[in-house]
């Protein structure tokens, strides 16, 4: 998971099209059933560390790409 600083963003959509699961939305168009993640999103953001720089995916990333209901797993 990724967590994007709403405060820093500056709604270009760039990572809506390189997100490889579909999972980033622009604001105006969270479905009803992700609208959960968006505080979620902005409190893990001022908590997480800032990437900076490109970097290699998990090796087990597509195995987690098509796990459903993963949210019980986020260790905060």
């Amino acid at each position: 998971m990724l967590a994007i600083a709403p405060d820093i963003c500056i709604d270009c959509a760039l990572c809506v099209a390189e997100c490889p699961v579909l999972a980033i939305f622009e604001e105006s168009d969270v479905p009803a059933a992700q609208l959960a993640f968006t505080p979620l999103n902005a409190e893990l953001a001022t908590k997480w560390p800032v990437i900076s720089r490109t970097k290699l995916p998990p090796a087990d990333a597509d195995e987690w790409a098509k796990v459903e209901h993963k949210l019980h797993f986020l260790e905060r």
